[in-house]
């Protein structure tokens, strides 16, 4: 079984900064594609970035310079560090991978975390 934890979501202030962290736990060989996908209330749920196994970053226009997504491929983790917060940043964030290849051979085409909420307010 393969898992993905998120933490670091709270209440900021507008202009404030938070750091999302996302590590996958499990026996797992590689994953491709990792990212941070944001639902607003009442709203779809949309991409906020992306990056590949080889580092290639991919934002939404609406985080561009103000959101960076990184990753630790040893430790199967990502991270969005997010500045210059605005109250419409405000939704539940969920990590995201593309396919996860278990040690024993079995493959995810994809998973998702349980989310976690991030509030910009004063």
């Amino acid at each position: 079984q393969v898992h993905l934890v998120e933490s670091g979501g709270g209440l900021v202030q507008p202009g404030g900064s938070l750091t999302l962290s996302c590590a996958a736990s499990g026996s797992i060989f590689s994953i491709d594609d990792m990212g941070w996908y944001r639902q607003a209330p009442g709203k779809q749920r949309e991409l906020v970035a992306t990056i590949a196994a080889g580092g290639h970053t991919n934002y939404a226009d609406s985080v561009k310079g103000r959101f960076t997504i990184s990753r630790d491929n040893p430790k199967n983790t990502i991270y969005l560090q997010m500045n210059s917060l605005k109250p419409n940043d405000t939704a539940v964030y969920y990590c995201n991978t593309g396919a996860v290849l278990e040690l024993n051979g079995f493959r995810h085409l994809e998973l998702w975390g349980q989310g976690t909420l991030v509030t910009v307010s004063s």
